[in-house]
């Protein structure tokens, strides 16, 4: 069975990410940085490529993850109140018609 292994480590990795960040002005494309990182990190364009795609993944993540929270919180807190209001006038018509009765 072949079984790959990582030959980079973690440190090397996010060191290789954030040097493509950094000099992306560099160069004309995100692609010609990627290209010139990675033949001197030792590793293809396309590996580097996809370290960057993984890390931008891993960054946006949560804050898409924040933002539907926030988007649920709103809409629960709607209902709340909505709900409170219907309350109100319920009891309210409760205590007329309670009333009412007594009248009668």
């Amino acid at each position: 069975m072949n079984k790959t292994r990582n030959k980079f480590s973690p440190e090397v990795r996010e060191r290789a990410v954030r040097m493509v960040g950094e000099h992306r002005a560099d160069y004309g494309s995100e692609w010609e940085a990627m290209t010139s990182i990675a033949s001197k990190i030792g590793c293809t364009a396309e590996t580097l490529r996809r370290w960057c795609r993984e890390e931008a993944s891993r960054r946006t993540a949560p804050a898409a993850l924040a933002a539907d929270d926030q988007a649920r919180l709103k809409l629960l807190e709607r209902e709340v109140k909505e709900l409170r209001r219907a309350n109100e006038i319920l009891r309210k018509a409760s205590a007329y018609f309670a009333m009412a009765e007594l009248v009668l």
